[in-house]
């Protein structure tokens, strides 16, 4: 069995480093299959597997150096550092740290947590429609719901609309009580999460008063033309291509357009074709659409998450190649 260990630059920093009741320190022995403890003044690492008992140490290493900038880290950073170490890019780390993108309601920043999210950012920054394509749990619906708060508040557009379509899942929207909106605003609680978070309850829901912010069904899109605006379609696979060529030409002048979506969690009825999927292909050469794709190594929840999706993309991969 091999063994190693670890000191932070800083002493003090240890516990920073360990997380609550060393909860870090287990994210990592869980991830790598190895024995991961805190003596008090450095980190022990010790197990079979050398080559991940690198990755560890990099990975400790990545976090030290942001601890050491004045950032407190906590299970995503764990996480976002241990897929760096996977892909051997952990030298990237720190540049993730190195603009907040906007504070939340408590105060605290928000920044992005790999290079995925990255790239999702500087392509918003960028360009005038944006898709971001990829799994639960990558952040595309919160960091969207992020840069528009942003933009708002650098006064860059005037308002802010987020949409999806009133697709069942499973579901009978027939027996929910209530006007359109309100049978699909149970659909649309990611979005109020996300802005709720941001900005907290009162500032959301004064603003939504007032319609600058403005959630609302696909259904609601037709007709208008949208200027001056972040736009945000959610949920963007379960429309069909009308409705997705609808939403694309509401884009007005100085507004952005942002459409998230899952290719595997399509809930269209019958053989419907996904609206999204079509986009992607009649979209890709065009100046100022811009793609990004999001894969599990992109997921920032709990590591088991990542591993649950991959399995599954295993599963169906499976019964696609018996099929053919």
């Amino acid at each position: 069995m091999a063994q190693t260990s670890f000191i932070p630059t800083n002493p003090e920093n240890i516990q920073k480093l360990v997380g609550i009741n060393d909860g870090n320190l287990r994210l990592l022995s869980e991830g790598y299959d190895i024995s991961v403890t805190d003596t008090g003044n450095e980190i022990v690492i010790a197990g079979d597997n050398e080559e991940n008992i690198k990755k560890i140490l990099q990975v400790l290493k990545a976090l030290d150096n942001v601890v050491n900038t004045g950032v407190n880290i906590s299970a995503p950073d764990v996480v976002s550092a241990m897929k760096m170490a996977d892909r051997g890019t952990t030298e990237y780390f720190s540049d993730l740290y190195k603009e907040v993108l906007i504070r939340d309601a408590k105060g605290k920043p928000i920044r992005v947590k790999n290079m995925g999210q990255k790239k999702y950012v500087d392509a918003i920054k960028k360009n005038d429609v944006v898709f971001g394509i990829g799994p639960a749990g990558t952040g595309k619906t919160f960091l969207a719901v992020v840069c528009a708060i942003a933009a708002f508040k650098k006064g860059e557009v005037s308002r802010i609309v987020l949409t999806r379509p009133a697709v069942e899942a499973g579901e009978s929207l027939g027996f929910l009580p209530g006007d359109l909106k309100e049978k699909v605003d149970p659909y649309l609680r990611p979005i109020y999460d996300s802005l709720y978070a941001i900005l907290g309850t009162n500032t959301t829901d004064r603003l939504m008063e007032r319609g600058t912010i403005e959630v609302a069904p696909l259904a609601y899109m037709r007709g208008r033309t949208l200027d001056d605006a972040f736009v945000i379609l959610d949920e963007a696979q379960n429309t069909t291509d009308a409705q997705m060529k609808m939403f694309l030409t509401r884009l007005g002048f100085n507004s952005k357009m942002i459409v998230n979506g899952d290719m595997t969690q399509v809930d269209l009825p019958g053989r419907q074709r996904s609206g999204l999927i079509d986009a992607q292909h009649i979209l890709k050469n065009i100046d100022q659409i811009k793609f990004i794709n999001f894969s599990a190594n992109d997921v920032v929840r709990h590591p088991v998450v990542a591993k649950i999706i991959n399995a599954y993309e295993n599963e169906e991969m499976k019964k696609t190649n018996g099929s053919n």
